[in-house]
């Protein structure tokens, strides 16, 4: 942990030297990573000034206590001192989660795709209410939302929607939202009051480049469809809809949304480019992590995750033993305290797991 601080230390030194060229700012995608590399470091160098200075100021406490005649003045010295001491502690968990390498993946923007399972239309409603949740805590984000393909009933309910979502640490914040999500309530459709439960799955699909997941153009199969709607009705009367079957691994998607055909194939690639991309990231994560799971989990769409039940006002995270009564405050899109308790469980795990690496080495 140390060789990699010191060596994290240096690298802010150098940083802070080439941030003070005037050259730099002439290659603006250099100067912007060079920014964003210096942010992060900045962090770690002033928490690691902060615990020198501290631990400074608890070596003179300790002398002061030492030395002092007067017991008055040694007391409010040593209620300092338990200050001070409380403090750095707090700093030096601080530092430890810094020094945590960071996800590549947690920048990345990202697809997400919301499908109706059971319980009908009942199903389909909460669906739309959390697209709805997702889609205003993006809006708070300032990201960037675009539907590319959805599916609605005609009560307005969602059968399935997939959409992508692009600003800073999408994915980051985004990434624990897979799995079955439960709910529990009175659906509106119901005459009797009686509570129902369904489910909606929630898949999250960092968004890869195409240079990043090689897709052969042979290894694809494309058809081209007229798009239709609710009832069998036809959207339009041109072949617009398209379907793209990667042959190797038997994903297809379907995207019908756009009236031309190439903007639908378009939308149809970054999909498919995603959940090719998400398959191959799972099969390495397997196989870097065979005996470790996070507590948080890994992110498995077939894992229920998460209840929402209404007449108590209660969400449940399930992975990590969380309870909140604010139920009608979250559906309405302000999940920070859900999703940074999501965060901060993975965290601290994965610097459990850091940790029992280190000693067994």
């Amino acid at each position: 942990m140390n060789e990699r601080l010191d060596s994290l230390l240096k690298r802010h030194e150098e940083l802070t030297h080439l941030i003070e060229d005037p050259g730099l700012a002439k290659d603006q995608n250099r100067y912007k990573a060079v920014m964003k590399e210096y942010s992060r470091l900045n962090d770690i160098a002033v928490i690691h000034g902060d615990i020198e200075t501290l631990t400074a100021d608890i070596e003179n406490t300790k002398t002061l206590i030492h030395e002092e005649k007067d017991q008055e003045m040694k007391e409010l010295a040593r209620e300092e001192l338990r200050e001070l001491e409380t403090r750095l502690n707090d700093c030096q968990d601080k530092l430890k989660f810094l020094l945590i390498p960071k996800d590549p993946l947690d920048e990345k923007d990202i697809i997400m795709e919301i499908r109706a399972g059971t319980g009908g239309e009942e199903a389909a409603l909460f669906a739309a209410d959390l697209y709805r949740m997702y889609s205003r805590f993006a809006e708070s984000k300032s990201w960037k939302f675009e539907i590319m393909s959805s599916n609605n009933t005609e009560l307005g309910g969602i059968k399935e929607i997939v959409f992508s979502v692009s600003g800073n640490n999408v994915y980051e914040n985004l990434r624990y939202e897979s799995g079955v999500h439960r709910v529990q309530r009175v659906p509106t459709t119901e005459s009797s009051g009686r509570i129902h439960t369904s489910a909606v799955t929630v898949a999250v699909l960092p968004e890869a480049d195409e240079t990043e997941i090689d897709i052969k153009q042979d290894d694809l199969r494309i058809d081209v469809m007229r798009a239709g709607g609710p009832g069998g009705q036809c959207v339009n009367t041109t072949d617009s809809a398209v379907r793209i079957t990667h042959i190797p691994s038997g994903i297809t998607v379907h995207c019908q949304d756009e009236k031309s055909q190439i903007k639908n194939k378009a939308k149809a690639m970054r999909i498919l480019r995603a959940r090719v991309y998400e398959m191959e990231e799972a099969k390495a994560a397997a196989q870097r992590a065979e005996t470790r799971k996070t507590q948080v989990g890994s992110g498995d769409r077939s894992e229920r995750i998460r209840t929402y039940n209404y007449p108590q006002n209660r969400l449940t995270d399930h992975r990590i033993n969380l309870t909140l009564y604010k139920l009608d405050f979250i559906i309405a899109g302000d999940v920070k305290e859900l999703f940074d308790a999501l965060k901060l469980s993975a965290r601290e795990e994965l610097l459990r797991s850091t940790s029992s690496e280190a000693i067994a080495q």
